[in-house]
């Protein structure tokens, strides 16, 4: 069924981040880290699309187009999304970006009469709220440092909806999933490489911190991130491709609650009473949009 593929790509693109967040432990760079990550990707949509006989269809100008424009919202997203927790506290950021799924719902009810019953409009509010609720931290005070991170946060959303919607239109489209992210990996892996590559060789004066040093920890576990990115958005695009965007989208958006149940086992964090909520919220969304 196309609901488990989705809580499938969830779990997986889940464990991207969790070694993502790995990674910002050990002490790696974020460009480095993102760019072993397309890196990885990238191969993975590759191989994807020799296997099942896609790779002509990059030939295709409006594969090509989706893919840029599905890559952009990747790389571009990332790239704004850090920047905005430069200048905000990530209690809002994490949430407020998070909810470019919303404009995916509605983009699936809206531009492509999805019919939705009245239990999953109330599954798929109680998804989008657990997303919310795990992102926000209680102790942080909610302080925006910067009027730009507005701008930033706006710009995010925007960014990450071409991303998450992008590959429903390509599937509209008959156009196949792996070599439309092939292609937008495979620009991304572009834009992190020059910025990686920018960050190591920059001097910073008094810094205790290699820059080189941070470069090779985030790019290794980046790689490995990667393949679970990969592995995470191909379930992703069959989850649309067989299933409602309106309601694959906000199950594939609880992928952020891995990285917290990760934490929990190997760093020993503790739930906020938020963050148990939303892990209870989850589980009710699931089941009510089966009912």
């Amino acid at each position: 069924m196309w609901w488990l593929t989705a809580i499938g790509s969830a779990i997986l693109f889940g464990l991207a981040g969790w070694w993502m967040k790995v990674s910002q432990m050990k002490g790696g760079s974020s460009n480095g880290l993102l760019y072993g990550l397309y890196v990885t990707g990238t191969i993975g949509f590759g191989i994807h699309s020799a296997v099942t006989g896609t790779l002509g269809s990059l030939l295709d100008p409006r594969l090509l187009l989706g893919g840029l424009i599905i890559g952009a919202g990747s790389a571009w997203g990332n790239a704004l999304f850090m920047k905005a927790l430069q200048c905000g506290p990530a209690s809002l950021t994490s949430p407020l970006t998070n909810m470019n799924i919303a404009l995916v719902v509605g983009m699936g009810i809206i531009v492509y009469d999805e019919p939705v019953s009245a239990s999953e409009s109330v599954g798929i509010a109680l998804l989008l709220l657990s997303v919310v609720f795990v992102s926000i931290r209680g102790r942080e005070r909610l302080t925006v440092i910067e009027r730009r991170w507005y701008v930033l946060v706006i710009a995010a959303i925007i960014l990450f909806a071409f991303r998450n919607g992008g590959l429903k239109v390509t599937e509209q489209l008959g156009l196949a999933s792996a070599p439309v992210l092939f292609v937008g990996y495979a620009l991304s892996l572009l834009w992190f490489w020059g910025l990686d590559r920018r960050e190591r060789e920059a001097i910073i004066p008094f810094s205790a911190a290699n820059p080189v040093v941070a470069s090779r920890i985030g790019f290794r576990w980046g790689l490995l991130a990667g393949i679970f990115s990969y592995a995470g958005l191909q379930l992703y695009a069959v989850a649309l491709e067989t299933g409602k965007a309106s309601i694959a989208a906000p199950i594939f958006a609880t992928n952020s609650l891995v990285i917290a149940l990760g934490a929990i086992v190997l760093y020993r964090e503790r739930l906020t009473k938020l963050q148990w909520i939303a892990f209870a919220l989850t589980i009710a969304g699931l089941v009510v949009i089966r009912l």
